[in-house]
C-alpha cells in the first residue's frame, strides 16, 4: 500500500473519494465506514476487547499516541457499554471530522473554507493526492480479487478489503469465499477479532444500503 503510515479510518476516508466520479463525493462524507475502522483498528492494538458482543476498553491507562484513536477510546470508556454495531453509529461524525483534519495536516485532503447562504462559516473538503489514492484504491481491489493469496496478505490490508468492500467503497462485488478468508487473514493475530470484524461489517453495509439512493 503506497499509505503505509496511515490508519485504518484514514484509509477507509480516502477510499470514500472517487477522482473518476467527482459527483459521487457524498460517499466522503458516510462516518460509518470510517468508525468501523477505527474500532478494528482499537481491537487490533488490544485496547478495544469483546464481552459478549460489547465494545468494552482493554486497559484505562493505555493510549495510541493517534488524536483520533484516543478521542474514540476516550468517548467509549466514558459512555454506557454498547454493542460494536451501536458504535458504527453513534457519534461517528467527531472521528469523521477529526480524521479530515488529520488528512488535511499530512496533505492528502485539502480545506476549504465556505459560508452557508453567504452566513454560516462551513468547511468542505476536497481531494488533494489524487493519484495516491487511486493506487490506495487499487491495489485495495487486487486485495479483494487476487490473485495473490491471502496468506500474503497483511492484516491491516485484508481488515482494510472487507470494511471497504461492506461499505461499497469500491463498488464491486467480493466472492464470499474470498471475503471469508480476508476475514479470517485481518483476525490472524488478534483473538475475537473475527467476530468484531464481522459484526461492524454487517453495520456498514447496513449504513450503505440506507446511504443509497434508489
Amino acid at each position: 500500500m503506497p499509505n503505509g503510515p496511515l490508519t485504518l479510518p484514514a484509509r477507509l476516508c480516502l477510499l470514500a473519494w472517487d477522482a473518476a466520479r467527482p459527483a459521487a463525493g457524498g460517499a466522503a462524507h458516510r462516518p460509518g465506514p470510517v468508525r468501523a475502522g477505527a474500532l478494528v483498528e482499537l481491537a487490533r492494538r488490544g485496547l478495544l476487547t469483546d464481552e459478549d458482543g460489547i465494545a468494552t476498553p482493554a486497559d484505562l491507562d493505555t493510549s495510541t499516541g493517534d488524536a483520533v484513536l484516543d478521542g474514540l477510546l476516550e468517548l467509549v470508556r466514558e459512555s454506557c457499554p454498547h454493542p460494536w454495531r451501536t458504535w458504527v453509529t453513534l457519534r461517528a461524525r467527531g472521528t469523521l471530522d477529526a480524521v479530515r483534519e488529520q488528512l488535511v495536516a499530512e496533505g492528502y485532503l485539502r480545506a476549504e473554507k465556505r459560508r452557508v447562504l453567504g452566513v454560516f462559516p462551513s468547511v468542505e473538503y476536497a481531494l488533494e493526492r489524487k493519484a495516491a489514492v487511486e493506487v490506495l484504491r487499487e491495489e485495495t481491489r487486487q486485495v479483494l480479487r487476487g490473485p495473490l493469496p491471502v496468506a500474503g496478505i497483511s492484516e491491516r490490508d485484508a481488515a482494510l478489503a472487507v470494511l471497504a468492500a461492506a461499505a461499497g467503497l469500491l463498488r464491486e462485488s467480493t466472492p464470499g469465499r474470498r471475503a471469508e478468508e480476508l476475514t479470517e487473514r485481518a483476525a490472524a493475530a488478534t483473538p475475537g477479532l473475527r467476530g468484531i470484524v464481522r459484526e461492524l461489517s454487517t453495520a456498514v453495509t447496513a449504513g450503505a444500503a440506507v446511504a443509497s439512493p434508489p
